[in-house]
């Protein structure tokens, strides 16, 4: 009877420790997104010292604001000299409402999953190196207030249509087109 047993303990044993080794390997989704960022950046200037994974309240983080309950509502690295690239976990921060990195060095495409942003107010990726055309799913940001992609030249093509009509929509010195039935950029 003792066999019986024993395995039992070490099937137990087997299943609380890859539950634990899956907690370590899945954290909560906001802390990966960040560490995601993080991982993808150059950041000379130590601005993201402070993001430490192993704190996993990423509210605690210099350039980094929660509302009450605790959710990532702002993501503020403005001209914090960044370099790299922007990434897809970023959309799996369900409640923010402002990402701004404006002037720094940012370079490739536009995520497609920022689209999963639908809580957005404002977007502020100006002043970087972002090539390639926006992604459609942006249509999805209607909350969307200010989105200024100004002063990165490599960004081309047309504006989607549904973002034509943000508030303040910012796409000088680019190479971003209003579509002709669009409104005209002032």
């Amino acid at each position: 009877m003792a066999m019986p047993s024993t395995f039992l303990l070490f099937a137990v044993t087997l299943i609380l420790s890859v539950d634990l080794l899956t907690a370590v390997v899945y954290p909560d989704p906001e802390v990966a997104a960040l560490s995601a960022l993080k991982n993808s950046l150059s950041d000379p200037n130590k601005a993201l010292q402070s993001w430490d994974t192993e704190l996993v309240d990423p509210c605690t983080w210099f350039h980094i604001t929660c509302n009450d309950q605790s959710y990532v509502t702002r993501v503020d690295l403005g001209s914090q000299n960044l370099s790299g690239k922007l990434v897809p976990e970023l959309g799996n921060l369900a409640q923010l409402r402002y990402l701004v990195l404006f002037k720094n060095n940012i370079e490739g495409s536009i995520p497609a999953e920022l689209g999963k942003l639908t809580n957005l107010d404002a977007m502020d990726l100006s002043d970087n190196n972002l090539s390639g055309t926006l992604p459609s799913s942006l249509e999805n940001l209607k909350l969307l207030k200010i989105l200024n992609l100004s002063n990165n030249k490599f960004l081309s093509g047309a504006v989607p249509p549904g973002l034509i009509h943000v508030p303040r929509l910012d796409i000088s010195n680019t190479s971003l087109t209003i579509p002709p039935t669009g409104r005209p950029f002032v």
